[in-house]
């Protein structure tokens, strides 16, 4: 286990919430190229995101969207080349990168933030403001990796019958509609069973009550705080205006003693829980060394 899945849902949630903001709402080249560097680092080592087709996936996502600005914005003073009519500028290659960045930034930290919060932590989060929405969507996710594994056992069992073929594109079509039917009288099916076993069990009979299987500790309320203060560190220099970037026509960056001030708690921000993983990661093999 993890470093981070000890923590209380409410700890590692507010620490998600606090770097998705600020890249969302801060069009900056450096804070979005620190989350991106951030993000992806915490994503590698705690090995969220798994197989080497989600990376190039991810990354090739990435490179469109540098590509696209480029193409298709008339903006910008500084023209770097002419390709047929259309000038490319540097201020559009740096919104592209910009706008990458936050696009690739955010599928890594929603990868850690799936990894992390499993359905017993979304039902403890969501449980105590409305219990009936948060059962429902903690089905729903769970039900999201038992759609996919059905469809790979319906395929497997129809391509071993001979009924999915491959040859070409009219015959996949065809396997895929035939494995969606299966499927989706699977899922009603289910959901009919799932029905019946929480109405004999008595549930909506009366009051529901929440069950707390997480407890908010010191190393929480440590966490917690770190969190709230850098992302303080991070949200007042915004606010002041010492964070702002311009791209069109011209890139003009803010620079004052206050954007360091902005620049240090975001990167701080950014590296705690991979302290936190590195640190446990390092206690764990002093522990192994002394078996």
């Amino acid at each position: 286990m993890h470093a981070l899945d000890r923590l209380n849902p409410f700890t590692i949630t507010a620490y998600f919430l606090a770097v998705a903001g600020i890249a969302m709402f801060c069009a900056h080249p450096v804070l979005l190229s620190m989350t991106l560097a951030g993000t992806v680092t915490l994503c590698i080592m705690r090995r969220d995101v798994k197989g080497a087709r989600t990376h190039l996936l991810f990354w090739g996502l990435f490179a469109l969207t540098v590509l696209i600005n480029p193409i298709f914005s008339r903006h910008g003073a500084t023209v770097l080349l002419v390709i047929g009519n259309k000038p490319i500028s540097q201020e559009a290659i740096l919104w592209g990168l910009t706008s990458a960045a936050a696009v690739l930034s955010t599928l890594y930290l929603f990868a850690s933030f799936c990894a992390i919060m499993t359905s017993d932590k979304l039902l403890y989060l969501f449980g105590a403001l409305s219990p009936r929405l948060s059962l429902i969507f903690s089905m729903a996710l769970r039900y999201i990796s038992l759609f996919y594994k059905q469809w790979v056992n319906i395929k497997q069992a129809q391509t071993a019958l001979g009924l999915y073929k491959e040859d070409n594109a009219i015959d996949r079509v065809r396997g895929s509609l035939r494995i969606f039917w299966v499927l989706l009288g699977w899922a009603l099916e289910n959901g009919i069973v799932s029905a019946g076993s929480m109405t004999a069990r008595g549930y909506g009979t009366g009051k529901r009550t929440h069950y707390a299987a997480f407890t908010f500790t010191k190393m929480d309320a440590i966490y917690l705080t770190l969190t709230l203060s850098l992302f303080c560190g991070t949200l007042v220099p915004m606010i002041l205006g010492a964070l702002d970037f311009t791209f069109y026509p011209t890139a003009v960056q803010t620079h004052t003693s206050v954007s360091i001030v902005g620049y240090l708690s975001f990167g701080a921000l950014l590296a705690l829980p991979i302290l936190t993983e590195t640190e446990d990661a390092i206690k764990w093999k002093y522990l192994r060394s002394k078996i």
